[in-house]
This record gives C-alpha cells, structure tokens and sequence, in this order.
C-alpha cells in the first residue's frame, strides 16, 4: 500500500489552530475494506482508544467524505486520509451539501436559488462560491478555489469547482473530452409524445439575456440535447436529459421547443410553478480526473418533489 504524508504549514498570523497532518493511502485491492480496520492496519503505532477517539471527532475521510462510521466502506481504489493534527474543516450550510473532494476537485449538490458565482447584478448576493472560498481559506488561508462550469440559480444539484489552477486548466481545455456523462431530470408542462429522442439546434442570446435557436451559423452555437422519459402523470412528464454540448440554458431552451416547457420555467413559457421552483436537477456528473484521470462518476437520486408530482393521480400511458 502507497502511503502519502502531507503538511499543510499555516501562518500563524492568521490562523490561531493546529495544522493539519494529514496521513492518506489508497484502497489498492478489489475489494471493499472497513475504515477502522484498515487504518489500525496502517497505524499500529496507535492504540485502537485513540484511533476510535479520531473517528469519533472527525479526524478521518473516506474520498473527500468526513465519516464517524467505524465500518465505513472504503471501495477499491478510494482514498483514506486521517488528519493526525486536528479534525477535518467540515462544509456546513443548508444551500449546499458537500459530495466529494480531494487536493484538486470539490463536487457539491447545490441547491436551487444558490447563484453559482456572483455577478454584477448580484454582487452583495451569497454565491456557491462564496461558500465554498470561505471554507477552503478555513482549511488553508493559501487555498484557493477556481470556477470550472456552472449551473444557472434555480437549477438545483451537481456542480464541481476546481481548487488548483492545474486542475482548472486541463478541465476548460478538455472539457468535452473529460466529462464523460452529464444526465439532468426535469418535469416538463404535459405530456411529451416520444419516449425519447433528441433536439439539435444552434443557439444565440439576445440583449435581455434570453437564449433562443437560429438558423444562421454565424449567429449561434450547435446544441444536442437528449431525452428520455421516466413517467407521465397528473399533467406533467419526469423527463431525463443528456447533453451533448453545455450551452447557456440549453434545456431550458430545447424543452420549451419540444412543446413542453419545464415546470416553473417562466423566463421559457411555462404556464405554471406546481413546486414553485424551475423543475431541472443536475442528477449525474461523471468526468475523468484532471489530475489522476481517474473515472469519477457521482449520482444523486431524483428530488422527492419530482417524483410525488407524477406518483399520485391519473397517468398517462406510455405510447
């Protein structure tokens, strides 16, 4: 087992705390191993008292993931770190839940309203990564954080931000070819006919920020978006989607075109908010490592609203 001692040295001018000591290996078998066991294993030197007492207040993490669970699984090829100086810096706010992150990525689950990044019309206004800057400068005041996609306010799940500028870089220079999956869900207004099939257009952005699709190839840039329907009923259609390109509102756009606007998507034609919010998740995100190119793939469930709002009441058959 590759072992990896890493010093994160804080000026003491501007953080009164221990350092952190992180120790870290890797889950080089094939199979799932406990926590606790495997870092006994590691750490012989360390009585199972004081191993239990670091589990008990944070000192460990199991990729990226902060756990007290003395069996947690640690699958194959996951990364173990225990903080030898002091417990892990842990992200706690009700916006946003903290889903994985290493030396160069953070993934979250941000939720909808949360403005991914700032911007001159809402600079006073909290963004992802205003919470997120603050933590990592609360883990290392020398951290920095990098913005790598984004996902617009009202679109709720999935997001990753990059926290080296290596990192950032191989991402937006290779972002087609690296990100490998990105499956949103949405409740569109009616019922969609096809059970699945795809939308291609080129799109442009007029001076009210409103994106729509043009003919002229000068104009606007190529847009795919994919879909599959999960379910129709009370009304609505739970639709999946995939992209081919990352356009500014793509689905948004595509969707209202199909007929179907998504739930609660005024600024797009719809004619209602049933959960009185924009009804788009970003469900799957699957890209390769910037750093190590290893598969990364996370996945969050469908939002328990969604599927309520198509559960109960007459459903429309699938044709």
């Amino acid at each position: 087992m590759a072992q990896h001692v890493r010093n994160n040295r804080m000026n003491s001018a501007q953080r009164n705390h221990r350092e952190d000591r992180i120790i870290s290996w890797t889950n080089d078998t094939e199979a799932p191993l406990p926590l606790l066991a495997f870092v006994a294993e590691r750490l012989k030197d360390k009585s199972r008292t004081d191993l239990k007492a670091w589990l008990r207040h944070g000192h460990m993490r199991v990729d990226g993931q902060v756990t007290t669970a003395f069996d947690a699984p640690i699958p194959p090829g996951g990364r173990v770190e225990v903080n030898a100086g002091r417990p892990f810096v842990v992200l706690r706010n009700p916006r946003m839940q903290l889903v994985y992150e290493d030396d160069d990525v953070i993934v979250i689950n941000k939720g909808y309203g949360l403005l991914s990044v700032g911007t001159q019309s809402h600079k006073k206004e909290e963004s992802a990564y205003d919470i997120l800057r603050t933590y990592v400068k609360e883990q290392n005041p020398r951290n920095k954080l990098y913005v790598v996609h984004r996902l617009d306010r009202d679109t709720s799940g999935l997001m990753m931000f990059a926290k080296s500028e290596e990192a950032q870089e191989t991402l937006r220079h290779n972002w087609n070819n690296m990100v490998l999956d990105r499956l949103y869900v949405a409740l569109l207004e009616g019922y969609v006919k096809e059970d699945s099939g795809f939308v291609k257009s080129r799109l442009a952005e007029n001076s009210q920020f409103v994106v729509y699709s043009t003919d002229n190839p000068d104009e606007g840039k190529l847009a795919l978006t994919r879909f599959n329907v999960l379910k129709r009923a009370n009304g609505l259609s739970l639709v999946e989607f995939s992209l081919d390109t990352g356009r500014k509102n793509q689905i948004r756009v595509h969707a209202s075109e199909m007929g179907h606007p998504i739930s609660g998507d005024r600024k797009y034609g719809a004619k209602e908010s049933r959960l009185h919010r924009l009804c788009l998740h970003a469900r799957t995100l699957r890209f390769a490592h910037p750093v190590t190119r290893r598969d990364m793939r996370f996945e969050l469930p469908v939002p328990t609203r969604f599927l309520q709002a198509v559960r109960t009441g007459s459903e429309a058959p699938v044709k």
